[in-house]
């Protein structure tokens, strides 16, 4: 169980750390889409902030929720080849 602690093992995979040293200087993006730069202690490009559901509009909140969890889709019906003549497909048959 020997760890290595040398730049190889931060390329592999990200960095295992719980305590980052400095401030990274990160995207915030608001609910209504205007954005903020800041300090933040981790290295992240963009952060959102969640949309509360209960201030929308009730159509809207529906939408959302029906964009979230679609309905399953519905079985289709198969084909039958009872109405279709055999006879005129003969000629694409191999021999």
């Amino acid at each position: 169980a020997c760890v290595r602690s040398n730049s190889n093992r931060a390329a592999i995979s990200h960095l295992h750390r719980q305590l980052y040293g400095r401030l990274y200087r990160v995207l915030l993006v608001n609910t209504d889409g205007s954005t903020v730069r800041l300090r933040y202690g981790e290295p992240k490009r963009i952060l959102m902030m969640p949309l509360d559901s209960s201030t929308l509009p009730e159509a809207e909140r529906k939408a959302r929720l029906r964009r979230h969890f679609p309905s399953k889709p519905k079985a289709k019906e198969e084909e039958t080849f009872k109405g279709i003549d055999l006879d005129t497909y003969k000629k694409y048959w191999k021999k």
